[in-house]
């Protein structure tokens, strides 16, 4: 029943978006156009593997390419997702893609409904503790509009940052995982040298988005996941000048351009 009503809700989804979506005029991964709207027309009427496998191709090229007319298609994916993993993944994938895309953030911001409809279905699967639970994490980030962390947030079982010292500029790694959690200068012959330990933040005094999202790791029994992001909204020494230095702020700084970082 659940499957037919989400068919249902996703085939007047595709009557209104073919009223307002010109797709003569949205160019999908591959440069063409008019073949994302039969495709989706496919898997709203029953589940096709090769029609899936293809919106894969054209939506999201090779795992990191988006285009207009994925972001055109959020809207019926979204739809589809309540019943449709597939759907809820490749969505998820798509915002994951923002800004790769030059007018990504403004193409997102006209499916502003959808995408807080998937972080609550993300937020949803994550509670039931999946096996793919990281990469699920990585879909609630982006959701959230925490594209860096999206892209760059590990498991904690061997991470390794590369940041700027505020302080004196000195690149510096951040080590968290197995290998220890540490501050280093990374030296192609010796490896990391002269480390620091890193200080995580107390729980208590993490603020967003390590706040939320050290509660949501903790609240589905994450533990690494959890005291791995404590080290990265901690601070560390800096190697080279002594300096302290707020991790989180040197890794936004050094992954965003200045017009889009936010702590």
């Amino acid at each position: 029943m659940a499957l037919s009503s989400c068919r249902l809700a996703a085939w007047l989804w595709e009557q209104l978006n073919a009223l307002v979506t010109d797709w003569t005029q949205v160019v999908d991964a591959h440069g063409a156009v008019g073949r994302v709207p039969l495709l989706l027309d496919q898997v709203e009427r029953e589940e096709v593997p090769e029609a899936w496998d293809e919106l894969w191709d054209r939506l999201f090229l090779h795992g990191e390419t988006v285009s207009a007319a994925s972001f055109a298609a959020l809207p019926r994916l979204a739809a589809l997702a309540p019943a449709c993993a597939q759907a809820l993944e490749l969505a998820s994938a798509i915002v994951r893609g923002t800004l790769r895309h030059p007018d990504g953030e403004t193409l997102l911001a006209g499916c502003s409904n959808e995408v807080d409809r998937l972080r609550e279905l993300v937020d949803q699967r994550l509670r039931t503790r999946p096996a793919d639970y990281n990469r699920l994490f990585g879909d609630l980030l982006a959701l959230a509009g925490q594209y860096h962390w999206s892209a760059s947030l590990g498991d904690f079982a061997d991470d390794f940052y590369a940041v700027s010292c505020p302080g004196c500029e000195a690149e510096v790694t951040i080590a968290v995982g197995a290998y220890g959690c540490y501050a280093a200068i990374r030296d192609w012959d010796q490896g990391d040298i002269e480390r620091r330990s890193l200080r995580p933040a107390p729980a208590e005094e993490l603020r967003d988005p390590g706040r939320w999202m050290h509660a949501t790791a903790r609240r589905d029994g994450q533990q690494r996941l959890a005291e791995g992001i404590r080290y990265v909204f901690g601070r560390a020494e800096c190697p080279a000048c002594a300096s302290v230095f707020n991790i989180a702020e040197a890794h936004t700084a050094t992954s965003l351009p200045p017009a889009l970082e936010a702590y």
